[in-house]
């Protein structure tokens, strides 16, 4: 029994052990995040002036706000404990931590405590009013051991992880040795429990990353080791049908290589270690070498002094020579090959003429000389700018016309022909012809590198070059072995599930595409596909897969009824989002983002629209869930510019965003075996309150934005 490494939830669930921790962490990040906009609030009630008159709706609010930061550190304790006990070697630092959180909460509840504040009797009560100091000190306490307690759950999650790896290793070198079908059954079933708890406790991990760069690389681990699982399952049973079959053994070889470098490479980044002689990708791409050097001509302005010119012009130099990868490669076409040329040529005169200024400016402080500076870097940064088109173009151009050429898979299908048929001489011929498709992969993979703008899609089409790089060569072992055994119908399944894989990198590499152009164009909000999530594969009969419950007219009415309230709000946001006139702020994006998300889901519920599956909408949820919490973080920034009445009632609304995002990111992470039905209802249901309070943020942001220029007019006159 395999697992599939998707978003957890929607696979089988994996032992109770397992999914008790993964609970644990899943509870801290919940409650932690519920915390840190209560303990802001209670920063806004602190810096309340004194001689402000406290109304009885701010007394209210600031109660409320004091009792609700106890009940979540409450909360907080219980799941800091639960891990505590679970970890002996951790215990009583943990449970020291959730004693001064406890302690913090209590403090904060009773300052906060007003409700009697206007009667006589309460003239001795100490309030947050009367100890400023004593609120704050418990603030900083709380915070401290909040902290305290997730470090330490922290090395927990890495320490299962790290376990979890080991356990799949040493399963993974028993099934190498294996030498029975029936004694393969036994252990793999072992190993598909083992691949479904590493799967969801490196879920979990990738969602928390916040370094994008390691989110990526944890993706395309994750990828890997999803669909070697289903390969190593045929690969080995290829090589048990045929023991004496060389290219079997070198096609299962392949996998189980590649199993164990992406486990590496998840400790890696859940560890921080990066390995000696591992080199940045970022000092290989051209778009980050160009980012970097206008960035230190365009500092030249501010100080003539910056750096010398001799750093300028290696820098300079080092990029144009990365393009030779363009002008060298044998698919670039002779058109894009003198344009390159040409515009490098430009920039090396475009640099002497700049550092020939730059020199007299140093010694002449004249305003002419000053503006030939000026003219001399917009001038290098507009030849630049002109390399980074063509670069674009070249890369992209190749890439689409790849993937137009490519899109049939004929090769791949000539090769299995060839296999059934045991024709040698024609399984030389199309393994050549597969070995020129990779080798154009590869390159045009590494030109979208160079061209890709932003390091989880670099990382992305390393990924993808690998993938290619590795895939064919596999394929080609597993014709082999096919054509030697026409009859197998083993040997015939293993060859479909590479060739699949490759169909899938194919896939892949056209939504790749999208996002590079449409970082390249500006268009970063938009999302198309789920690149950093794992697909499942199709062929995945010898798998645990889910098989959907189909929900009866009553389950699909009441899905229905759901997703027409979803449109309907999807309405009211996009009308919300007309009024604003700067339609680039962030918390605009964030509600068009959300907004259109929401449609989609709406779409879904109709049958209509992107998301055909249960599978598909779990991944919008994800998106959806991480973009709400974005635009509670964007409203939280804006707060900040208010005045403190203000400030408390969007926080307030803020307070009821950010645990709905946290419910909704539980819930597409919990697991519901045959409840598809059920787990869709329980996420548009969370989806559609979401929105209802997306558009009441819009519209208060907005109001509270025109009242807050008003005012800066009102004192500028």
């Amino acid at each position: 029994m395999a697992a599939s490494l998707g978003p957890a939830g929607v696979g089988g669930a994996g032992p109770s052990g397992f999914a008790f921790d993964s609970g644990l962490e899943i509870k801290t990040r919940s409650v932690e995040q519920t915390l840190l906009p209560l303990v802001s609030q209670i920063t806004t009630l602190i810096n309340h002036k004194d001689n402000t008159k406290k109304s009885d709706k701010t007394l209210q609010a600031i109660q409320r706000v004091g009792q609700a930061v106890n009940l979540a550190v409450g909360r907080f304790v219980k799941v800091g404990e639960a891990i505590a006990n679970e970890n002996w070697d951790l215990k009583e630092e943990i449970t020291i931590a959730c004693i001064e959180a406890k302690q913090a909460g209590e403090t904060i509840a009773a300052l906060t405590d007003i409700s009697s504040l206007n009667h006589p009797e309460s003239d001795g009560q100490i309030t947050i009013f009367t100890d400023k100091t004593g609120v704050i000190k418990a603030a900083r306490l709380l915070l401290s051991s909040v902290t305290k307690v997730l470090l330490l759950a922290d090395r927990v999650v890495i320490k299962q992880i790290i376990t979890s790896r080991n356990k799949v290793l040493a399963t993974m070198e028993r099934l190498e040795k294996v030498n029975s079908f029936q004694e393969f059954v036994q252990i793999f079933s072992q190993f598909g429990n083992e691949m479904v708890e590493f799967a969801h406790l490196t879920g979990d991990r990738q969602n928390d990353l916040k370094d994008e760069k390691k989110k990526a690389k944890m993706a395309a681990a994750r990828a890997v080791l999803e669909k070697c699982t289903m390969m190593l399952l045929t690969a080995s049973k290829t090589c048990l049908r045929h023991p004496n079959c060389e290219s079997a053994h070198k096609n299962k070889e392949g996998v189980f290589d590649r199993m164990k470098v992406a486990l590496d490479k998840v400790i890696e980044i859940v560890t921080d270690c990066k390995p000696s002689g591992e080199t940045d990708m970022s000092s290989v791409s051209i778009f980050t070498g160009i980012k970097e050097f206008k960035m230190n001509i365009e500092a030249l302005r501010e100080n003539l002094y910056f750096q010398s010119k001799e750093n300028l012009s290696a820098t300079l130099e080092v990029i144009l020579e990365r393009t030779e990868d363009f002008t060298d490669s044998a698919y670039t076409s002779h058109e894009h090959r003198e344009r390159i040329l040409e515009l490098s040529t430009q920039a090396r005169l475009e640099l002497r003429q700049l550092i020939s200024v730059w020199i007299q400016s140093q010694s002449k402080k004249t305003k002419s000389i000053a503006e030939e500076l000026e003219l001399s870097v917009l001038k290098i940064s507009h030849s630049l700018n002109e390399l980074k088109k063509e670069l674009h173009s070249t890369a992209t151009q190749l890439a689409a016309d790849l993937l137009k050429y490519h899109a049939d898979h004929v090769v791949l299908k000539a090769l299995k022909l060839t296999g059934v048929e045991g024709n040698l001489e024609g399984l030389a011929e199309y393994a050549c012809k597969l070995s020129e498709q990779k080798e154009q992969l590869v390159e045009a993979c590494r030109l979208l590198r160079h061209i890709s703008g932003t390091e989880p899609l670099e990382i992305t089409c390393v990924h993808a070059e690998e993938t290619f790089q590795v895939t064919g060569q596999q394929i080609i072992s597993a014709a082999e072995t096919l054509t030697l055994h026409p009859s197998s119908k083993i040997a015939k399944e293993n060859l479909d599930v590479f060739c699949e894989a490759w169909e899938s990198q194919i896939s892949d590499i056209s939504t790749l595409l999208r996002e590079i152009n449409d970082v390249f164009e500006g268009r970063r909000g938009e999302k198309y596909g789920y690149l950093s999530l794992p697909r499942p594969m199709k062929n995945n009969a010898n798998l645990k897969s889910l098989k959907a419950d189909k929900p009866d007219s009553e389950e699909q009415a009441k899905i229905a009824k759901l997703g027409l309230k979803l449109g309907l709000l999807t309405s009211d946001a996009n009308c919300e989002i007309k009024k604003w006139e700067d339609q680039e702020n962030e918390i605009v994006r964030n509600g068009r983002n959300m907004s259109s998300m929401a449609y989609s889901l709406y779409l879904f519920t109709r049958g209509e629209g992107p998301l055909k599956t249960s599978q598909d909408l779990i991944h919008q949820l994800e998106v959806f869930a991480e973009e709400g919490l974005k635009l509670a973080s964007n409203v939280q920034v804006f707060s900040k510019q208010l005045k403190d009445d203000d400030k408390l009632m969007l926080l307030l609304e803020i307070n009821k965003l950010s645990p709905l995002c946290h419910q909704l990111q539980t819930i597409t992470k919990t697991p519901l075996q045959n409840q598809v039905f059920l787990k869709v209802d329980k996420c548009i249901t969370k989806t559609r309150s979401m929105m209802a309070i997306l558009v009441q943020l819009l519209s208060l942001c907005y109001k509270l934005l025109k009242k807050r220029s008003l005012n800066v007019y009102i004192l500028q006159r």
